[in-house]
């Protein structure tokens, strides 16, 4: 069936065989459309406000990210924007649907069935089938207008059903009816955007006779209409077509209000031809995919590429009118004067290989996000982190923004104010919130502090330098200090040990550690996949991993060990080969890294293996989530030959070049050719490699070389040549290293427990051989006056450790553990099986004396998933019990609901317990304020025991209501007190 359907798909997009084929003939939308890539296959001009799409997906599951999802059966409609390779559900707006007979406005009833071997796709068009009622749809686009052409069979009942609260729960809606060919609306809802606006008008080719709309309807039921001043739910339109003409309808969208939404459409589409409208779509994309040309015998492999091409062409969006207003950050609407607004920016992801890819072919465009960008810091404070709908999601981590402004900087890309840009991109780093200021001050985050303190501590490092190198530039050299040391916090967290960027908890490393756990201390990742993001300093990522060899070896590891992850299941983790995790952004730079200690030939047997083996002609044909742009941008860097590994410094290195010949048009008069001669099908080492006809032995040429035009050749060979000496010395690799006094690591303070019963004893270890420690044991600031490190101590009562480092007159940030003696001599003797991820430190975690915050990621709860809690405590020795007390979480999100009930016991030998009593939960489950709360009991006899046991009843399976239905709750328990 599967090779049945690639054959369908293949035949739809490859019309021409010719050497003569148009590049948009060669674009299937469908690539992505299954497994996990998350993208949508209807039209979208480049950068288009509409992503007219058909959706499959009435809820916002994970897999139904985009609407749409090849393995479906049922179309609902056909909506006008889409998110294409998101891991968060969103947009889905003004959905309409074609139908004949009696209208009904359930999704039940307007939906239809289709089959895949009656669709078709391609750049700027699509067409179904829908089966039950056999309307044929055709679908394209103009940038700001949705396009539908329906085909009913001949009857007096075609209808076009309006459905304005699809997916995305609409807070605001309405519907006017201006004649009988024209419909305007607007719809506010709350998804992943808090509050989104989408007004609209909607133009039918000939008038409807029949129309109604309705409020809302309980569970779909049209009968169950609530009270008339709800919002307006949809409507139908109903026509005479029994001579057999198809209906055209023409949507226009804008982000401002209703009479934007007319002037884009008369400024896009004013006519009723949908050919031509489909014939320049396809030519508008054709334009854009020229920019770049490539060429091969192998079809499938131009099928893949011009697709991922046209994938890097959809997100940012178009944010204005055609008379440049829009809607800001602060939700106003604003006037737009020599720039475009653009939004969708997922710039977690596309910093790293989309972003680089548009400042070579969207110059124009690249300035206008930054513009965008500086527009949206004046009206809502801040640059924008993950921008969706003029909202912040706040999804994500890091502030990369900065990262796409710093590249332009570097790339000379101008037209934006640089002195608001710096100013911006500075606030961005002291932005208050995510732990900004610990990491500021301390140079790196512990896992106290804030979730995923890993990689957001790395990916501040990253952003700094970012933000240091735009200071060296403005010539700002306090700031480029400030940012520089900064820069070189992921010192902080390698642990020379064991070669691994790992968390670090009350001022220790954070036990046991485990590189292959995904975990609440790294972002959608591991150990492994988090070690190598430092794109900034790899020469000082070298250096900590003893050299050169030091970083072969630990690549080699990370490529060759088994894939298997632990801990937490992780959607995104996927696409491995060892513990590299190509689907998924944190891995993608890491191939190339091999370069940077000497071993090209590795990185072109990695690169080739992921471009033939993760990307296919199929709708599984992405290894992971397209996330608007990143995931195909890196294979259209990556098959082209060079990639950029750290955006912000203007340098390319070479890869694995997979077509014959590569030309790109970086402007109006400048191409860049790559040539790769002596080519086969299958997998070749690079020769030799020329630079505008001069053999050069570096692995890396630089952006003002492609930019200004010219030509690269690579010479292939079958076979490795141990002699050849490209890349060999150091100064023909590529570098990144920051030149700036090194940041002295804060000294790890060694104490086995932070809860201890007797005494222990306690060691500080220093990152660096010339550091001197200095610590204080009463919490005072530690400084040169302080006891000076040189054995172990023993601590026997509780006390704060404070230790500091010093190399000379400088210093490191100050370490701090807080060490308690435990407050009693009781034990756990009995306990379920706790996750791993969720120890509260172990068996004595639940008895130290210290309860959890709701901050629950720091480590300091023990969690139970599908299982009641049930433990026994040994007081010790036999005592009047008066009052019971155990502590517990809720936050619903997270699948963490606070037990049915709580049953406590007392036993005076350990085998015949007693009841002590019983307290039932009273707090709601869709309560989802993040909470604690204490469920004590007592008994006025106080009767005699020596262990108490505490069971919880867990809540079971997630109910219907909650996005993670049926799966499995977790209790969170800390602090068992008995009085």
């Amino acid at each position: 069936m599967k090779s049945a359907i690639l054959f369908i798909l293949t035949l739809a997009f490859i019309t021409a065989q010719s050497q003569n084929t148009h590049y948009a003939d060669y674009v299937n939308p469908f690539i992505g459309t299954g497994g996990a890539g998350h993208t949508f296959p209807g039209p979208v001009l480049p950068f288009g406000m509409v992503q007219l799409s058909p959706d499959t997906r009435i809820d916002g599951s994970w897999e139904g990210c985009s609407g749409y999802h090849f393995s479906d059966s049922v179309i609902y409609g056909f909506s006008h924007t889409h998110l294409s390779g998101t891991g968060v559900s969103d947009y889905g707006d003004i959905l309409i649907m074609p139908t004949v007979g009696e209208p009904n406005l359930s999704n039940k009833s307007y939906s239809s069935r289709f089959s895949h071997t009656t669709e078709s796709a391609s750049a700027g068009y699509y067409s179904v089938i829908l089966e039950d009622d056999h309307v044929k749809a055709e679908l394209t686009a103009t940038t700001r207008v949705g396009i539908h052409r329906y085909t009913f069979p001949k009857t007096d009942q075609a209808n076009v059903i309006l459905d304005l609260f699809h997916r995305d729960k609409t807070l605001r809606s309405n519907i006017k009816i201006i004649d009988s060919v024209t419909v305007i609306g607007i719809r506010v809802s709350e998804g992943w955007a808090k509050e989104q606006y989408v007004s609209f008008i909607m133009k039918f080719s000939k008038p409807f006779k029949h129309k109604g709309t309705t409020t809302p309807f309980k569970n779909n039921d049209a009968s169950s209409p609530k009270k008339n001043s709800d919002p307006i739910q949809g409507g139908f339109f109903q026509f005479d077509l029994r001579d057999g003409t198809p209906l055209i309808v023409k949507v226009s969208i804008s982000q401002t209000d209703m009479e934007a939404a007319a002037m884009n459409l008369e400024a896009e589409a004013p006519h009723w031809d949908f050919d031509k409208y489909r014939e320049d779509a396809k030519k508008t994309w054709e334009q854009a995919l020229s920019k770049i040309e490539v060429s091969s015998k192998d079809k499938e492999k131009l099928i893949v590429f011009y697709s991922a091409l046209y994938h890097c062409m959809i997100h940012p969006s178009v944010a204005s009118n055609v008379d440049g207003r829009y809607r800001g950050r602060d939700l106003k609407v604003h006037q737009a004067n020599g720039f475009v607004p653009y939004t969708v920016f997922s710039l977690w992801d596309t910093f790293r290989a989309l972003n680089p890819l548009l400042s070579i072919i969207e110059k124009q465009r690249t300035t206008d996000f930054i513009n965008t960008f500086l527009h949206q810091y004046k009206e809502g404070g801040r640059l924008p982190v993950w921008e969706l709908s003029s909202n912040e999601t706040e999804c994500m981590i890091g502030f990369h923004s900065v990262s796409v402004i710093a590249d332009a900087f570097a790339k000379n890309i101008g037209g934006f104010d640089t002195l608001l840009a710096y100013k911006a991109m500075v606030d961005a780093s002291n932005h208050q919130a995510f732990s900004m200021p610990a990491f500021n001050s301390n140079y790196y985050l512990q896992v106290e502090e804030e979730s995923e303190s890993v990689s957001k501590s790395l990916e501040y490092a990253y952003d700094n330098w970012c933000i240091s190198e735009v200071a060296k530039r403005l010539k700002k050299p306090e700031d480029y200090a400030l940012f520089t040391k900064r820069a070189q916090s992921y010192k902080n967290l390698f642990d020379k040990k064991n070669g691994f960027i790992r968390p670090r908890k009350n001022g220790n490393w954070l036990s046991p550690f485990e590189p292959r756990e995904v975990n609440n201390h790294y972002t959608e990742a591991n150990g492994w996949q988090y070690t190598f993001f430092v794109p900034q300093d790899i020469d000082g990522l070298m250096r900590l991993m003893g050299g050169e060899k030091g970083m072969e070896k630990k690549l080699n590891e990370l490529f060759s060990t088994s894939s298997q992850t632990l801990g937490r299941e992780q959607a995104d983790i996927t696409g491995l080969i060892g513990q590299y995790a190509h689907g998924n952004e944190p891995s993608h730079h890491m191939a190339y890294l091999y370069n940077y200690v000497g071993k090209p030939g590795k990185t072109q047997e990695k690169i080739y293996k992921i471009l033939t083996e993760f990307y296919k002609n199929s709708p599984d044909g992405l290894i992971g989530n397209e996330d608007c742009g990143q995931m195909s941008a890196w294979y259209v860097m990556s098959s082209m030959g060079f990639y950029q590994v750290c955006p912000g410094l203007p340098e390319y290195t070479i890869g694995s070049p997979l077509f014959d010949t590569v030309k790109i048009h970086t402007d109006g008069s400048h191409t860049f050719e790559i040539i790769k001669k002596n080519s086969a099908e299958h997998f070749q080492y690079i020769k030799s490699f020329s630079i505008n006809d001069k053999d050069s032995k570096k692995l890396t040429f630089s952006h003002k070389q492609l930019i200004a035009g010219g030509k690269i050749e690579f010479t292939m060979q079958d076979k490795e040549d141990p002699l050849n000496t490209l890349g060999k010395t150091i100064a023909l690799r590529p570098h990144t290293s920051i030149q700036a006094p090194a940041l002295i690591p804060t000294p790890v303070i060694n104490a086995p427990l932070s809860i201890f019963s007797n005494s222990m004893s306690i060691s500080i270890e220093k990152g660096s051989p010339l550091s001197v420690i200095y610590y204080t044991l009463n919490g005072d600031l530690p400084g040169k006056h302080s006891k000076l490190y040189t054995i172990p101590f023993k601590a026997d009562s509780t006390l704060t450790v404070k230790a500091i480092a010093y190399e000379g007159k400088d210093s490191s940030s100050v370490s701090v553990s807080k060490l308690y003696k435990k407050p009693n001599n009781w034990k756990v003797i009995s306990t379920g099986s706790y996750n791993r991820q969720y120890t509260a430190g172990g068996n004595e975690g639940i008895i130290d004396g210290q309860r959890g915050t709701t901050n629950w990621r720091s480590g300091e709860w023990q969690g139970y998933q599908s299982q009641d809690f049930e433990c026994i405590i040994d007081l010790g020795e036999i005592k009047p019990v008066e009052a019971i007390t155990s502590g517990y979480l809720q936050d619903t999100r997270a699948w963490i609901l606070f037990p049915k009930k709580v049953d406590y016991f007392v036993s005076e030998d350990g085998k015949n317990f007693i009841p002590f009593g019983s307290i039932e939960n009273g707090i709601a489950p869709d309560d989802y304020s993040v909470q604690v709360r204490e469920f004590a009991t007592s008994d006025p006899t106080k009767p005699k025991a020596r262990y108490i046991k505490v069971k919880a009843t867990n809540f079971g399976k997630l109910p219907e209501w909650h996005q993670g239905k049926g799966g499995d709750a977790f209790i969170f328990v800390d602090e068992i007190g008995v009085k």
